[in-house]
């Protein structure tokens, strides 16, 4: 079964380990030292988030150090950006019913 980007992002623990490769690549290891879980289950969140194509793993000798996959993330904003529109709309129009009320209080 192909995960979608939205499934993945849906979890909180794998949204964290996006916002920790953001600033910079790390290690299973070093990504499970951030949790209370095992290194096998941050294994797993990583899985999920490389089948998604959120994060890419890079060898670098013995280790695999995953960073995020930008470009992946500019979809998931892009999907976004239809709602932010929408909610900058209604806090226009909040925003004039309230000058309004405003003058019509003086």
């Amino acid at each position: 079964m192909r995960r979608d980007v939205f499934q993945a992002i849906a979890d909180p623990t794998r949204r964290a380990i996006l916002l920790l490769i953001a600033f910079q690549a790390m290690t299973p290891n070093a990504l499970a030292e951030h949790f209370d879980t095992t290194r096998q289950a941050v294994s797993k969140h990583l899985r999920i988030l490389t089948e998604c194509e959120l994060v890419k793993p890079a060898q670098s000798g013995r280790e695999i150090y995953y960073q995020l996959e930008v470009s992946k993330m500019k979809e998931v904003d892009k999907w976004l950006e239809q709602f932010r529109k929408l909610w900058e709309d209604r806090f226009n129009e909040l925003d004039h019913v309230l000058l309004t009320l405003q003058k019509d209080k003086k």
